[in-house]
């Protein structure tokens, strides 16, 4: 359901990019598709472009290496735009068009398997009529989260998250990559989990978005083999000794995750003073594991002393330990850590 150029006589330049988007496009949907019928609706550049009052910056949500976010107004609703640059990405043999588009329509293809589930922002559709297809996607009221797990408010200033919602959160997108490593035709690997790719709704809900890095493991394979690509502090660093991807390597990921969550702090630090860095996972062992000192002290100052959240606490970072083990054979698969965050966020009964 991929329309052809809804106006005559469109622009030579636009008309190519839109025929070659949609190529690839159907090529890597057939691929996927699984025998299965799946609908896309395609917008017109012009209308991406009255939507966001042409990609002005103040309407930027999100901006990173690989894509920028626009919120926008279309057909009477906000919506989100995410634009693929051509530029400084992650591996130099991407630095050109061909491949910013592969990576743009693995998102657009990623996302529709995925947005019947209520923890992934729902793609609305693409345009193609660009050099490198854009998706649009549902709103999500409050934003993206920053690096340090936080939100920001209509000021721009800090929104710190309390306890229970950043353990709903966890609990939420543990079931989004869960779905995403069991419920496809085939197992695909995320390999870029963070703060940065998760949105939350006008009730906190997450979002997971930006499947661009993300890989499909073949039929009867445990793994595959690729260039490391991800975000520094957040890449499993197994994965970047052996260029083997598997679904550990989003264990370690979200294992990162949820030490952010607990600490409140990035997951990576610059240290000019001291001439390097140090990550979230140095900063747990320089303070020997101990709770009351690495846990952020919002969420100390919110607990008060409770014991039954304080045991929380204390399996919220032994599951997040157990994630981000050196060796892959110790860490759980994603269905057993959605299951034990289930288990933490009932193990206090509503009063």
């Amino acid at each position: 359901m991929l329309p052809c150029l809804g106006k005559e006589g469109r622009d030579a330049d636009i008309e190519s990019s839109y025929y070659k988007n949609l190529s690839k496009l159907l090529e890597d949907l057939i691929a996927s598709c699984d025998g299965t019928s799946l609908p896309v609706h395609c917008y017109s550049a012009d209308d991406l472009i009255r939507a966001t009052n042409n990609f002005h910056p103040s309407r930027i949500v999100r901006k990173d290496l690989n894509c920028t976010m626009f919120r926008g107004f279309l057909n009477d609703q906000l919506i989100i735009i995410a634009r693929y640059s051509i530029g400084s990405l992650y591996h130099e043999s991407w630095e050109n068009e061909d491949g910013v588009r592969s990576r743009a329509i693995r998102d657009i293809v990623v996302s529709i398997h995925m947005s019947n589930h209520e923890n992934v922002l729902k793609l609305l559709g693409c345009c193609l009529e660009f050099p490198v297809p854009a998706l649009v996607l549902e709103n999500a009221a409050k934003g993206v989260l920053e690096g340090d797990g936080s939100l920001r408010d209509n000021e721009d200033q800090p929104l710190i998250l309390p306890w229970k919602i950043r353990l709903r959160i966890a609990k939420q997108l543990a079931s989004a990559v869960t779905y995403l490593h069991t419920a496809l035709p085939s197992p695909v690997i995320h390999r870029d989990l963070k703060p940065g790719c998760i949105f939350l709704d006008h009730d906190y809900v997450p979002k997971l978005s930006n499947f661009s890095l993300s890989i499909t493991i073949p039929p009867t394979y445990s793994d595959a083999e690729d260039d490391p690509k991800g975000t520094i502090g957040y890449v499993d660093p197994a994965y970047m000794r052996s260029g083997c991807v598997s679904k550990k390597t989003d264990v370690y990921s979200f294992g990162v995750l949820l030490l952010v969550f607990l600490t409140g702090r990035r997951a990576w630090l610059i240290k000019p003073q001291e001439g390097g860095y140090i990550s979230v996972i140095d900063y747990m062992k320089s303070h020997a594991y101990q709770l009351q000192a690495i846990v952020d002290p919002k969420i100390l100052e919110e607990v008060g002393g409770n014991e039954q959240v304080e045991q929380q606490l204390h399996d919220f970072l032994e599951l997040a330990l157990s994630c981000t083990q050196e060796e892959i054979e110790g860490r759980p698969y994603m269905s057993n850590v959605a299951r034990e965050l289930v288990r933490i966020d009932e193990s206090i009964l509503p009063s």
